[in-house]
């Protein structure tokens, strides 16, 4: 698949997640076959806000937006539901033309209309657009001419269950010049409870012209293989099933091409986690990069003996030697106890 002139062999992509998809899980992924990385979701408001501001004032929202140098192709993903403010945020994102701008240009904008949090929709953003259609057809239009970068957007299945739009959803986007469209099939109201529509997907892509993504419970190869199966979708874009296994990028390619794939042995794991805290630490800072890597490291240590216990310590940790310490630990007891 394509995304303007980005060619994506497998169509693998590491879908946003607020507080896990930054510079080094992007990084990591990438070294396992990821081929395209959505930024954290960005406030629209919140970064032409930031840029009107005095300039003595250190730039927060901005760095969201950064992407490093030789990184896989890479959208930052903007949020908001006013018109103009997501206009001028695209402008300032294409052209980097931001202050606090470093590294790369974005190979894409993508809008989200898929974010359930409380605190996003009462503000009628995320998911909330889905009840308004129109709404969503003006804001990716205004994008669309601001930037000069391809525009995608992230939606789900549709607000409720009583309101699966997502066709209607895409085609606005997509008459409005998006060039993808990611579609979560779960509506709003179902958060992230278990169960995916897949049969939503396929309607979106069996409505549409331009690539479509599919997302959602993508834990394993025969669930990819499942949903590309059933949906006939252009990519898949992995979020959750990532954390803690970056290896499932290489694991699902293998499995497309009818290749077996071994999960890695226990001290590769290790050492992975290790490394991911590690590196969150180099770029954040000790206090900041171990409260965030925190969220997906924790994840590693899935499947392993006592990984309650294990998780509970690291969760726990003040510095960053007790949480690589607790991370050893957790690994070499779960040795012990297999002997």
């Amino acid at each position: 698949m394509k995304i303007g002139n980005t060619e994506l062999p497998y169509g693998l992509m590491l879908a946003p997640m607020a507080g896990v998809t930054d510079r080094t899980m992007r990084h990591i992924c990438a070294e396992f076959g990821c081929e395209y990385a959505v930024t954290e979701m960005v406030s629209a408001k919140a970064i032409v806000f930031e840029q009107e501001s005095r300039p003595s004032i250190p730039v927060k929202t901005a760095l969201l937006c950064n992407i490093e140098k030789g990184a896989i192709p890479t959208a930052v993903q903007i949020f908001g539901s006013d018109v103009e403010f997501m206009a001028e945020a695209a402008r300032l994102i294409s052209n980097s033309a931001y202050r606090g701008f470093e590294g790369a240009r974005p190979d894409a904008i993508d809008i989200n209309m898929g974010c359930p949090v409380k605190k996003v929709v009462q503000s009628g953003d995320g998911s909330a657009l889905m009840k308004n259609p129109e709404l969503i057809h003006r804001i990716t239009e205004a994008v669309v001419k601001a930037s000069s970068l391809p525009i995608t957007v992230k939606i789900r299945a549709g607000w409720s269950k009583e309101s699966k739009n997502a066709v209607e959803c895409a085609l606005a986007a997509e008459s409005a010049g998006a060039s993808a469209i990611c579609v979560h099939g779960r509506t709003r109201d179902q958060f992230y409870s278990p169960g995916v529509d897949l049969s939503i997907i396929g309607e979106v892509k069996s409505a549409v012209n331009v690539p479509v993504i599919g997302n959602g419970d993508l834990f394993n190869a025969k669930h990819a293989e499942k949903m590309k199966r059933e949906t006939g979708c252009d990519g898949l874009a992995l979020a959750r099933g990532a954390m803690g296994n970056p290896w499932l990028f290489s694991q699902i390619a293998a499995t497309l091409d009818g290749k077996e794939y071994s999960y890695p042995p226990k001290e590769e794991v290790m050492q992975m986690a290790q490394r991911h805290l590690a590196m969150a630490i180099a770029h954040k800072g000790e206090r900041r990069g171990l409260a965030e890597a925190k969220i997906v490291v924790s994840h590693y240590f899935r499947g392993i003996r006592g990984a309650t216990r294990a998780r509970f310590d690291f969760m726990n940790s003040m510095t960053a030697a007790e949480a690589e310490d607790a991370l050893i630990r957790a690994f070499t007891k779960s040795d012990e106890e297999e002997e």
